[in-house]
């Protein structure tokens, strides 16, 4: 039996204490958070919960790695664990241990591979007075937001566990405390909480899978041993295999992986323990890792996601197995409208095995079967082998540079850098325009720009399109959000990268200029930063997302980045280079890179204006900047005036139009909408577009003449990218109409402020029907085609064999939108 040490315990809480007070910024190096909890049916006895942040745990330093650690104090004061989770372990590839180079190098066995059960976390252990002490990951007892705790839960399975081998949870605490251990399970209970894989009555219960010893060193006993406990005291047994040769694990998971099932039965993986050490000179420690199957779990995982945002009135999100999500969602919505009280019960984790299973009973299929045959439909089908277009979304500092120049030694791909164009009228559309050229040349290109906000997405994606309809975007993420936990850290690694590097950099230099002005630009990226949201648009239209830590080193993230693109586009990347050829494209695109030219002129403040008979020696001459066009001039280049309208509460009202009852006929062109994403990336009603100006002069003039007003009392920076705002608008939204093309609402134009004044003097409308274009079914539909659809509609109707669709909005839904305008992007 191990003994608890407590002059090391004491140290271990009072490195957490210190750890605990710490509120982020430059010194703090990792987050912990202390949460108390008051244990029932004793006398005053609390307990502390450690929490650090998923990220940390990939850090050195931390006062422990435990996932799970509670400490209380005795009745002498004495500092001691309770609770005492397994160590934070990674997914094979997750870190560097991780690596399969490494785990073959650095571990031994016996490798015990426990099956991944589908469930929560739950430990058991005991206090001082031998009271039994049942916690989830985190907490203790009863939860305010929850009617049934796991914790609680997870008392209850304890008692009905033991009381089945004629013992009691009073035996079992003093046992556990005189053992000094933890005992942890996953608690599998579809009645209590619907996971992902199911668990009927006969199997639901805590899966014993650890006794870890109550010590800050993980250490934890043998699957043997825990087995054998399981059945002394009554729970589940886990299953293990054991292999003493690590090639013979690594063949076991891949053939399970093919199938996502071991023994007849579909798993999320496995957990393999085992023993490492870091050099030849240090002692063998406990240590596990995860080998994580991809399918079907992740299939439905999805489904389950998407059911969820079908219920709540949400677009979907489906990233993966496109066709058989949508058969899924059809019988989803049928089965859904035939049951309306099980939608409720859905979102609240129940009945979601029971949707999926009876779809895969119609179908015929299992989900492995499915996988298999998508897998060859795929290897006989037409995979992508170009137009491929690389996004990073980062700030200042993150390494996207560094990782471009490195994808493009490594593979010869296109790179086209925003830093080396010139500040010109119309730079986003020429940067687009080089990118979409570069893929004449390239199979993949490296849109190099920084991309942090969704107006630059947008911008890049729809200049995109048009030139290269079948281009494939992957967005390569650094991930900034939470801020409030991430952008100390970030800022603080970002910082010294950037200062570093000094004047090696087109248009930030940090060698030249005031590290103060430096920060503040850095500072405006940073609070300007908008993460990748799949789930609206722009961001819905990347076919894949690659999430990188800023934090890391780019050779870590160009791993990252080169063993996702292979997984997506094995056509493209058929093989993941060697960790020295990564080692050396990382350092060619460290050493080897300068700039091609000084732009920072032109994104620096303006220049004062220099001294004719100054001598030219005095320093460089900087190039004035231009005369800016004035209002009247920039007034020409509008394309058309608008009433911009929120995103979220047009397709909120939207998707309250179609609900699962609706019949597959009438929603034929919404699905079509919403699974090809041909939805608008942002709503509007138009005014009036300059093509129409000849016939409405006065709505033309009038307009011009608020926008005249407008920039010449308040200018605004960029004027021709970012024009002044003219007011603002209240919008109707009437009805819904439709035929196979296209998709509008019928909307009516309400004033600002009073409800009786006149809103059609004040925002005019030079369509006979003001509307907001919802989408089209293929880019070969214009948008201005929405006014057709109306005037048939209003002089043929609806239904029938008009081939036109309507639906009333009902009640009175009324948007606020902001009126303004969209500046052409030709020259006039």
């Amino acid at each position: 039996m191990a003994t608890q040490d407590p002059h090391e315990i004491a140290q271990l809480v009072k490195a957490l204490e210190d750890a605990a007070k710490q509120k982020g910024g430059k010194k703090a190096a990792f987050t912990c958070k202390k949460n108390t909890f008051a244990v029932a049916n004793t006398n005053n006895v609390t307990v502390d919960s450690w929490k650090f942040m998923d990220w940390d745990y990939k850090r050195s330093g931390l006062p422990t790695y435990a996932r799970g650690l509670f400490t209380s104090r005795r009745r002498d004061r004495t500092p001691e664990i309770v609770t005492r989770g397994y160590d934070k372990f990674f997914n094979v590839g997750e870190t560097r241990n991780t690596e399969w180079r490494n785990v073959e190098q650095n571990t031994r066995g016996p490798y015990e591979l426990s099956v991944k059960e589908n469930g929560c976390i739950i430990f058991i252990s005991a206090l001082e007075d031998d009271t039994l002490l049942v916690c989830s990951k985190h907490s203790t007892g009863v939860r305010e937001d929850s009617n049934l705790s796991h914790a609680q839960a997870g008392e209850q399975w304890t008692e009905r566990h033991v009381t089945s081998v004629n013992r009691s949870v009073k035996d079992l605490a003093r046992t556990l405390r005189k053992m000094n251990v933890t005992a942890v399970g996953e608690l599998c209970d579809d009645t209590f909480e619907e996971h992902v894989l199911a668990y009927d009555q006969a199997a639901s219960g805590i899966y014993l899978h650890g006794l870890n010893y109550n010590q800050p060193e993980f250490a934890t006993m043998s699957c043997d041993e825990v087995n054998q406990f399981a059945e002394d005291w009554g729970f589940k047994k886990t299953k293990f295999e054991v292999f003493d040769d690590i090639y013979r694990v690594q063949s076991f998971l891949e053939s399970c992986a093919e199938t996502g099932t071991w023994d007849g039965r579909e798993t999320e993986g496995f957990v393999i323990r085992c023993q490492l050490r870091n050099s030849p000179n240090e002692p063998y420690r406990h240590w596990f890792f995860k080998y994580k199957f991809e399918e079907p779990y992740l299939m439905y995982r999805q489904w389950r996601e998407c059911t969820k945002a079908l219920i709540s009135g949400k677009t979907p999100r489906i990233r993966k197995h496109q066709q058989v999500t949508e058969e899924y969602l059809l019988f989803a919505r049928r089965t859904l409208a035939k049951n309306p009280k099980m939608a409720d019960e859905y979102l609240h984790n129940h009945g979601i095995i029971a949707l999926r299973e009876a779809f895969l009973q119609e179908r015929g299929l299992k989900g492995s079967e499915i996988i298999a045959l998508e897998a060859q439909k795929q290897l006989e089908g037409n995979e992508i082998t170009q137009n491929v277009v690389l996004v990073p979304v980062a700030t200042l500092g993150c390494g996207k540079t560094t990782v471009a120049l490195a994808l493009v030694r490594l593979f010869g791909w296109g790179h086209i850098q925003n830093d080396n164009i010139p500040k010109v009228k119309g730079k986003p559309k020429k940067f687009a325009t080089e990118v979409s050229q570069s893929l004449a040349d390239h199979d993949v290109v490296i849109a190099d720009r920084n991309n942090h906000q969704r107006r630059e997405r947008k911008q890049l994606i729809e200049d995109t399109h048009p030139l290269i309809p079948d281009v494939q975007f992957v967005a390569l993420h650094y991930v900034h959000e939470p801020k409030g936990q991430l952008l100390p850290n970030i800022k603080e690694v970002t910082r010294k990268r950037v200062l570093d590097r000094g004047d090696n950099h087109q248009t930030i230099r940090a060698g030249t200029n005031a590290h103060s002005e430096i920060i503040g630009i850095m500072e405006g990226f940073l609070g300007r930063f908008e993460g990748i949201d799949t789930t609206r648009s722009p961001d819905m239209a990347f076919d894949h997302v690659v999430d990188l830590d800023v934090c890391s080193s780019s050779r870590e993230n160009l791993e990252t980045v080169v063993k996702a693109l292979h997984a997506a586009y094995p056509k493209i990347v058929p093989a993941v280079p060697t960790a020295e050829e990564l080692d050396a494209a990382i350092a060619s695109s460290l050493d080897d890179y300068t700039v091609e030219k000084d732009l920072s002129y032109s994104y620096g403040p303006p220049q004062k204006q220099k001294n004719k008979n100054k001598s030219p020696d005095t320093g460089p001459i900087v190039p004035q900047p231009t005369s800016s066009p004035t209002p009247s001039a920039l007034a020409k280049k509008i394309e058309y005036f608008n009433i911009s309208l929120p995103t979220n509460e047009i397709t909120s009202v939207l998707h309250s139009l179609f609900p699962p009852s609706t019949p597959a006929l009438t929603a034929q062109l919404y699905h079509q909408l919403v699974n090809s994403r041909r939805l608008q990336a942002a709503f509007h009603v138009t005014l009036i577009h300059r093509a129409s100006k000849k016939d409405n002069p006065e709505i033309w003039e009038r307009l011009s003449t608020r926008y005249i007003e407008a920039q010449t009392n308040s200018p605004t920076p960029e004027s021709v990218h970012n024009p002044p705002t003219l007011g603002s608008a209240r919008v109707r939204l009437e009805r819904l109409v439709w035929d196979k093309r296209i998709m509008t609402f019928v909307a009516r134009i309400l004033p600002a402020g009073e409800e009786n004044s006149d809103a059609a003097s004040e925002w005019p409308c030079a369509n006979a029907i003001p509307h907001i274009t919802v989408g089209t079914a293929s880019p070969d539909v214009k948008p201005k085609e929405s006014n057709d659809l109306l005037r048939r509609w209003v002089e043929v109707g609806s239904g029938g064999d008009t081939g036109i669709f309507e639906a009333e909005v009902k009640g009175v839904k009324v948007v606020d939108g902001v009126v303004g305008l969209v500046m052409s992007r030709g020259k006039f």
